[in-house]
């Protein structure tokens, strides 16, 4: 019974809530996928500007791009924002206090922000182009985590209406890792003024994306399996085949 009525203090869960680099709480906490090991977001992105390794295990993240290998824990965050009483508070005005100090102040931005505390990304980092669903507070899904990819047209493959589907002026966009097919094609019906009749098949490494797929799906199930691929991953689109 006494056991079983003991108080845990949050420095009983320290090990599991505190970042390796920084010694501090974990903010933004920030996973890598090769081996679980999770940061502080601003942590781990700034050790790999000068590693591809993991600091803790130093395991190679990644050849090239190791920033691909983080997911946001947004479940952990919560947890410890329950645990530690005032950290969130703490956080957010230290957010908007930065902003209030560094954003110029240039089409009431700075006002947008001071808004916002509870978005503190407010569109300033990863941002890229958006996916078309911005969702009611305008974040434009910056927050998540972002993927680059690139939109490769197909061509020869002797469907009609192949000289309507073109070559995009920008083949490159990073956008959030939960993008789906579906919005994907829409970009591109719109990119490319296609009517909205006209329906665009999209591949990866030759097989037709299901409509509901996200990019991260993709990316893990298709692309990275692939030895030989590199960074970004690339899509492919075209006029959609019928095979009935």
């Amino acid at each position: 019974m006494a056991a079983a009525g003991r108080k845990h203090l949050v420095k009983d869960f320290n090990h599991f809530i505190t970042c390796y680099l920084c010694r501090g709480y974990l903010i933004k906490p920030t996973t890598v996928t090769e081996c679980l090991h999770t940061f502080c977001k601003s942590c781990i992105v700034q050790h790999f500007e000068e590693s591809n390794d993991c600091p803790k295990c130093g395991i190679q993240v990644h050849e090239t791009n190791p920033l691909e290998m983080l997911r946001l824990d947004n479940t952990l965050e919560e947890i410890i924002f329950k645990l530690v009483p005032g950290l969130r508070e703490k956080e957010e005005q230290q957010e908007l206090d930065f902003w209030k100090k560094n954003q110029p102040k240039e089409n009431g931005q700075e006002s947008l922000r001071c808004q916002r505390p509870g978005h503190p990304d407010g569109g300033a980092a990863g941002g890229g182009e958006d996916d078309g669903d911005g969702g009611e507070d305008g974040d434009y899904h910056r927050s998540d985590p972002q993927i680059a990819i690139c939109l490769d047209c197909l061509h020869n493959t002797g469907q009609t209406g192949e000289s309507t589907v073109t070559d995009l002026m920008k083949r490159f966009i990073r956008c959030s890792s939960r993008v789906t097919v579906g919005t994907i094609k829409k970009f591109l019906s719109l990119k490319l003024k296609l009517p909205s009749s006209y329906e665009l098949d999209v591949l990866c490494n030759g097989e037709i994306m299901g409509r509901d797929h996200t990019l991260e799906f993709i990316y893990m199930t298709r692309w990275r399996l692939h030895g030989e691929n590199t960074y970004p991953m690339v899509l492919e689109y075209r006029p959609r085949i019928d095979f009935g």
